[in-house]
Parts: structure tokens; sequence; C-alpha cells
């Protein structure tokens, strides 16, 4: 059995006066985990219960080997359809969820996989190691398509502006892409890892909410598309790297895509322990959480997590303490006090950020301010300064290499 581990002890330690408080006391929070009703889509039931609660609830009770054979039945309709091609993609991130992925389809099941990466272009030291990494050990055929840097940082200000978070070319490529590859390759099926109920409030595996098709990505996270995107120093030709395909292009190659999540055990610390032990996949250390393998691959989550926490009051320290709390590894009140203490931390990656795109940060928190969700309106949102720098490298791995510092 797992055991909770050094920063449940920390979160044990907190002054008697403090432990267990919820964050924003104007917030309603789940009755069990500590996911506030900010969260995008969340509904609770009677008791009060999140649907990612009830997910994991639910996951108890599902039949996981006729769930299994479903996913052996399509993976082996796909490989006799694919002759001499591709059996499926893996769109991968050399993150510790994609390299589970291949683990499954390539040593498991004996698929032939195309990995397929878009490149968010901010790719962390750890990042770059773990991927190239996987690739090596699974043996995959890999394509990657990576957008130029100076539309990148001028769409990381536009992003903010327009969705209240800097990672739109991440969220709207990674959905266009694999999706362009799959139509040019005539390669049906692609293969995702985590299902959508799997740690999420927006969904339960009773109620799904998205299924994948052309715009899973833009509703789940992109939120616009890529020409909502136009203005002024960005144009439709710019932004051809994250025009999804059409719908006509999408049903002629048949492309449908699956999560892994819906159809075996989803554990992502015995999958990232497994990955860490089997693979050498490598773990680091991660702004706004105490856990180091989510979003390892990049150097921008603390950025990403941050802007969250100034909408919607939480950031990865809730979501990590959450799937904690549902795993039995941290009681309620320590997950609120290892929320409450990493949450608020100013990152690191913010001065990067503000450096790219020439915004000051007074600009940053006034753009924040405009994406404040209605629940938190007056609301005093703290911010705390890291007390150190985390040891890996706010700056892309590509820059590090090149010693090209100023990153622009």
């Amino acid at each position: 059995m797992k055991k909770p581990g050094r920063k449940a002890a920390e979160a044990r330690k907190a002054p008697a006066g403090r432990r267990g408080r919820q964050p924003f006391r104007e917030l309603k929070y789940c009755s069990r985990c500590c996911m506030p009703e900010t969260q995008e889509g969340i509904t609770f039931d009677e008791m009060g219960i999140c649907q990612a609660c009830q997910s994991s609830e639910q996951k108890i009770h599902i039949d996981w080997v006729k769930r299994e054979k479903a996913l052996r039945k399509i993976l082996s309709e796909a490989k006799a359809k694919a002759g001499d091609n591709y059996d499926c993609i893996v769109p991968i991130s050399g993150g510790k969820d994609s390299t589970f992925q291949l683990h499954v389809l390539v040593k498991v099941y004996g698929m032939r996989p195309l990995a397929v990466t878009f490149s968010h272009n901010w790719y962390s030291r750890t990042g770059w190691r773990n991927l190239q990494n996987a690739l090596e050990k699974f043996s995959v055929d890999h394509v990657m398509f990576t957008p130029n840097r100076d539309l990148v940082n001028r769409l990381a200000r536009k992003s903010l502006e327009a969705i209240g978070d800097a990672c739109w070319t991440c969220h709207a490529g990674v959905g266009a892409f694999p999706l362009r590859v799959a139509v040019c390759y005539r390669i049906p099926l692609l293969v995702w890892g985590e299902s959508i109920a799997e740690s999420s409030g927006r969904a339960s595996y009773r109620k799904p909410v998205h299924t994948f098709d052309r715009d899973y990505f833009t509703k789940v996270s992109a939120k616009l598309s890529a020409d909502q995107m136009v203005s002024d120093g960005i144009t439709r030709r710019d932004l051809l790297p994250f025009q999804l395909p059409s719908y006509e292009e999408i049903e002629q190659a048949g492309v449908r895509g699956i999560h892994l999540g819906d159809y075996i055990f989803w554990d992502d610390e015995r999958q990232t322990e497994f990955v860490r032990d089997t693979y050498g996949w490598k773990e680091t250390e991660i702004e706004g959480t105490y856990k180091g393998y989510k979003s390892a691959e990049c150097i921008m989550p603390g950025m990403h997590d941050f802007t969250c926490y100034l909408k919607r009051g939480y950031g990865r320290g809730t979501f990590h303490a959450c799937m904690d709390v549902r795993c039995g590894l941290l009681t309620r009140e320590e997950g609120f006090d290892l929320a409450s203490r990493y949450d608020s931390e100013r990152p690191d990656a913010l001065d990067y950020y503000l450096e790219i795109t020439g915004m000051t940060e007074d600009e940053f928190y006034r753009v924040m301010e405009k994406h404040r969700l209605p629940e938190l309106k007056g609301v005093g949102i703290p911010v705390k300064k890291r007390k150190r720098k985390i040891r890996e490298k706010i700056l892309p791995y590509p820059l590090q290499v090149t010693g090209d510092e100023a990153g622009s």
C-alpha cells in the first residue's frame, strides 16, 4: 500500500490554527476532496460530492476485464485494417502518461504505432530527455512539429488576453496536429491516455460529457479556434499549424480517438513508478505543486497553474491534493493545507513569460483580474514569493543548448 510520503508529513506539521482551513471561505468545496465550485463544469451530488470523487468510487465497481476485452477488440481491428500502414497514432509529449501509453500499445498489445508530437517549444531539459528516451526504448517512428519561437511568444500574450491562460498554442496544437497526421497518413485510430473522468470534475465514468471528436480539445482546453485567435500581428496564415482538418476530411479518413483510461484501470502514482523503474523515466521539480511528474516535459506548468489559481482560486497543488485525498493518501484537511501552501506561490516561469511577451507584471495581473470568475470578484487572492528557485531551469531546452538566454 502506498504511503503518504514526506509532503503529507509536512502538512501535518502546519500550525494548529491554520490546519485544514479552506483557502477561500467564499467558495463552496466538494465535501469529500478539496476542489472548489470554480472548477470548470463541476457538479455536486445531493451530498456535495464532486463528479471526480464520484468517478473514483465508480472505478472500483467497473468491470475492467470486460472493458479490456473491448480495448483488445478495437486494437485488433485497427491492426487488421492497417495492412502495411501504422496501426494507430499515439500523441506523445514524453510525459509519464504518453510513455505508459507506448508501453501498453507496444509491449502489451504488439501494436506498431506512429508517435506524433506537437511541441509547445517550451521543452524542459528533463522533458526532452524523457521524450528521446521513450522513442529509443520503444523503437517507434516519430513525427514532431514545432512552431517557431517568435510565433509562440506572440501567441503567449494573445492567449492570456483571450482565455486567461498562456498555453493556447499547446492546447490547440495537441488537438490539431495529430488529427492532421491521421488524415495525411490515413491512420484512423488515435490513442490517448488519461480519461477526462479520471481527475477532472467536469465528468464521471457514467457521464463522460465529451467524447473524442474533431473539436474535443477546443471544447476541453483551447476554448477558441485558430480563426478566433487572429488579431493585430497574428494572421490566419500564421495560425495554419493550429487549424483543424475539416469535418469532411475527418469523416473520409474514418478518424476516431480513444482514451486508454476508459478501458484499463488508471493509476497515476503506480504508472509513474512503473515507467520510472522499468524505462528510466525521470521526474523533476515542478512549480506550484508537491509532485514531480505532471507536465515534467514543460518549463511553463507553473505559469499555467498560477493563472488558473488567479482565475478560479485553485492550482496544481489543489489538483494533486484532491487526487491524494480520493486515494486515501491524505485527509481532506491535509489536502487543504498543501493546496494553500503551493497554489499561491508566484512561479519563476512568470519572469520568463514577461520577458518573451514584453508585458509588465502589473499588466499581467490586470489581465488576470478580467478573467476572474464571478465567485471571486472582490475577494483577496494571496500571492506569495517562492523561497527558492526550482532545480529545473526555466528556459526552453533548445535555448539552453544554443546558449541563447534571451529566448526571443
